[in-house]
C-alpha cells in the first residue's frame, strides 16, 4: 500500500495540438507503463476519431510507478484532459480529481485562448501549476519569448518552467522530478469514512458501466456495499482496478488514489459525474461539492436519408448516449424529412464528432438541419417558452420579446489579422469589451450572440487569420434580441427543416441566399416551382424553378395557329396546373447540405 505522501495526482492541460497526449506518452514510456512494442502514438487517445483528428475527446487516466532521484518510489496518477472548448466539462471534472497541473505551452506558438481558459480553471481550484515549454526541437521555438508571454498573459511565474520535447523525449526526466518535488501530495485519511468522487463513467459492452473514482478518504474494496449520494442507490462492488494504462484488477483503492470500479450498473444515467460515493453501511453526512452538470447549448435535427434506417439511427444514438452523458436526444418528425431526432450538443465540434461516429460506427447516412441554440420566448400572457426548434415558434402577435444566449469570448491573434477579426465580430453583432497586447499578439475580448457563433464563426476566424488565431468562450447569460423566424416555402409548402431563427437585420439577405441556392439545387420538375422565404405572412425573397416543357406540336406539320394546336396547348397548360397542385417536390439531400453551407461560402 503506497504512502499517501508519495502519491501525486496531476492533470495535463493545454490548448489543442500543443502536445498533451505526446508528453503523456513519453511519461508512460519513461515509467515503464508500456514496453517499446506496446507503445503507439497518443496511447491515451483510444477512439479512431481522436487519432485521426489529433485531438483528445474523453479524459483518460493512467497510474504509473516512478523511482525518483532521491531513491523513493512514487505513485503518479495522470489525467490527460481534452483541450477543445466543447469538452470543457471533461476538463473541469478531471481537474477536481487532482492537486496539480502540468501547463503545456507550445514554444513555437505561445499562449493560446484555451491555454488561458484551462489554466484559470486550474487556478480557481488552487492547483499548483508547473509550466512546460514543449516542441523545443523545432527551429521556430523561442523559449524566452514564450516565458514572457506566459507571465504577461497568464500571470504565473516561469522561473522553474521546464523546456522539453515530446517528440525526442528531451526534458522528460526534469518533468518527472518537478512533479515529485513541486506538486503537493493528496490530503486524505485512510481511517476516515469512505468519501470518493465520481470523476467519469462510460459503458463497456461486457462489464456494464465502468466508474472512474478518486478516493478522498477511506478505502474502496471488492465486495463492499457503496451508496451514490445523488440518488441514494446502493450497489455491491464486483471489481476494483487501475489503468497502467492497461486495465489491471487490484483488491482495494486507498485514500488519494484514482482507479475504476464496476458494480453491475447497466445505465449511465445512474452515475452522475461529480457525485459522491460513500460506504452504504457507514455513510457520510454531506456530499463533496459537485461539478456543474453539463448542459447542451447547440441543437439540431438528425434525420436518416433513407427512412428505413430510422431504427438503426435510434440504436446508434442510444449507444452513443451510453458513453456520453452530455449528449441528449428526443424523437421529432418533419413533413419534409420524415422521422428523426432533435439532438443537443455542447458545441459544434461535439456535433461534428457525434454525426461522424453515427455514420462511421453505425453506418447511417444523415441529414443534419441548421444548428441552433435555446431561445427564451416571453409571451404576452407572461409565460416563458424555451425554444429549440424554429418550427415550434408561436405566432408573432403572441410574443412580447425573445431572449438569446450570449457568450464571453477570448480571441488571441497575431497583430496583423486584428482588423479582419474585429470586422467579423462586428458582423456577428459582437460588443468589444477589452483589447490588450502581449508582444506582437493581441488578446481580444468580445461579447457575442451564441447563435451567430455556432454556425461558421470558427471557420471564418481561422481563414482570415491563416489559422493563427485561437478562440475560446463561455456562456454569459441571455439578452433580448430582435429575432424573427425565417420560413422557406417550396411550391407553397413550408419546409420545416430549413426554418431558422435569425436577427431581423439579416433575414432578407439570408432569405435571398437560401432561395438562390435552392433554385440551383432542386431539380426541375414538369411544372414551375416557386421557392420563397417568408417572415410570418410576408414574403421577403422569391425564385422560380422553371418546369420542363414538352413540345406537343412536333407531330403537327405545317399551317399557322389552328384549333388543333390551340387545344393541345390548352390541354398541356391544364396538365401542368394539375401537376403543380398535386405534384410532390422532391428536395434532394444536397439541397439541405447546400443551404447549411450558405453562410460559409458567402460571408
Amino acid at each position: 500500500m503506497p504512502d499517501i505522501k508519495r502519491i501525486r495526482n496531476f492533470s495535463i492541460i493545454a490548448h489543442i495540438d500543443h502536445g498533451k497526449s505526446t508528453i503523456a506518452d513519453r511519461i508512460i514510456h519513461k515509467c515503464g507503463g508500456l514496453t517499446d512494442r506496446e507503445m503507439k502514438q497518443q496511447v491515451l487517445d483510444s477512439m479512431d476519431i481522436e487519432r485521426e483528428r489529433g485531438i483528445t475527446i474523453k479524459a483518460q487516466t493512467v497510474k504509473l510507478n516512478y523511482k525518483a532521484k532521491d531513491g523513493n518510489q512514487y505513485l503518479l496518477n495522470i489525467i490527460d484532459t481534452p483541450g477543445h472548448v466543447d469538452f470543457g466539462y471533461e476538463v473541469s471534472r478531471s481537474l477536481s480529481a487532482c492537486e496539480g497541473s502540468l501547463l503545456i505551452v507550445d514554444s513555437t506558438q505561445g499562449v493560446e485562448a484555451q491555454t488561458l481558459a484551462n489554466v484559470y480553471q486550474a487556478l480557481d481550484i488552487n492547483h499548483e501549476v508547473i509550466p512546460i515549454l514543449n516542441k523545443i526541437d523545432l527551429p521556430a521555438s523561442d523559449i524566452d519569448k514564450t516565458k514572457k508571454e506566459i507571465e504577461d498573459v497568464v500571470g504565473i511565474d516561469t522561473t522553474n518552467a521546464i523546456p522539453c520535447s515530446g517528440k525526442t523525449g528531451e526534458g522528460i526526466d526534469n518533468i518527472l522530478e518537478a512533479i515529485v518535488n513541486y506538486l503537493p501530495a493528496p490530503k486524505g485519511t485512510l481511517d476516515e469514512k469512505l468519501k470518493s468522487l465520481l470523476v467519469d463513467s462510460w459503458y463497456d459492452s461486457y462489464l456494464g458501466v465502468v466508474i472512474l473514482v478518486r478516493v478522498i478518504d477511506g478505502k474502496i474494496k471488492k465486495n463492499m456495499k457503496i451508496k451514490l449520494m445523488s440518488n441514494n442507490q446502493e450497489y455491491i462492488i464486483e471489481k476494483v482496478g487501475v489503468f497502467t494504462p492497461k486495465p489491471t484488477d487490484i483488491d482495494e483503492l486507498n485514500s488519494g488514489e484514482i482507479g475504476f470500479i464496476i458494480t453491475g450498473i447497466k445505465s449511465l444515467s445512474e452515475t452522475k459525474v461529480g457525485d459522491t460515493i460513500c460506504d452504504a453501511s457507514n455513510p457520510i453526512s454531506s456530499p463533496l461539492p459537485g461539478y456543474k452538470p453539463s448542459k447542451p447549448v447547440v441543437f439540431c435535427g438528425l434525420f436518416p436519408v433513407d427512412s428505413s434506417e430510422y431504427q438503426k439511427l435510434k440504436d446508434g444514438l442510444g449507444k452513443l448516449k451510453l458513453n456520453d452523458a452530455s449528449f441528449s436526444y428526443e424523437p421529432e418528425s418533419s413533413s419534409a424529412l420524415g422521422l428523426g431526432f432533435r439532438c443537443g450538443f455542447l458545441g459544434l465540434l461535439h456535433l461534428e464528432i457525434i454525426t461522424e461516429r453515427l455514420e462511421r460506427e453505425f453506418d447511417v447516412n444523415l441529414i443534419t438541419t441548421t444548428p441552433g441554440v435555446i431561445y427564451k420566448v416571453h409571451k404576452v400572457k407572461g409565460d416563458v417558452l424555451d425554444l429549440q426548434n424554429p418550427t415550434n415558434m408561436p405566432d408573432p402577435s403572441l410574443i412580447e420579446k425573445i431572449e438569446e444566449p450570449w457568450i464571453k469570448s477570448t480571441i488571441i491573434t497575431p497583430d496583423e489579422y486584428l482588423g479582419s477579426i474585429i470586422k467579423i465580430c462586428q458582423d456577428k453583432r459582437g460588443v468589444q469589451t477589452n483589447l490588450s497586447y502581449s508582444g506582437k499578439r493581441a488578446v481580444l475580448s468580445y461579447d457575442l450572440p451564441l447563435n451567430e457563433v455556432v454556425f461558421d464563426f470558427n471557420d471564418r476566424l481561422k481563414s482570415v487569420s491563416s489559422g493563427y488565431a485561437s478562440f475560446d468562450y463561455e456562456i454569459s447569460g441571455y439578452r433580448e434580441g430582435e429575432l424573427v423566424k425565417l420560413g422557406i416555402l417550396v411550391n407553397a409548402e413550408p419546409v420545416d427543416a430549413l426554418a431558422m431563427i435569425i436577427h431581423k437585420d439579416f433575414a432578407q439577405k439570408t432569405g435571398r441566399q437560401v432561395c438562390e441556392k435552392l433554385k440551383d439545387l432542386i431539380p426541375r420538375h414538369n411544372f414551375m416551382i416557386p421557392v420563397q422565404a417568408a417572415i410570418g405572412g410576408k414574403i421577403v425573397a422569391r425564385e422560380s424553378i422553371k418546369g420542363f416543357k414538352k413540345d406537343v406540336l412536333t407531330k403537327i406539320h405545317g399551317g399557322g395557329a389552328t384549333d388543333r394546336k390551340r387545344k393541345l396547348l390548352e390541354k398541356q397548360k391544364k396538365g401542368k396546373a394539375r401537376s403543380k397542385q398535386f405534384g410532390k417536390v422532391e428536395i434532394p439531400q444536397e439541397a439541405f447540405i447546400g443551404v447549411l453551407k450558405i453562410n460559409k461560402e458567402t460571408n
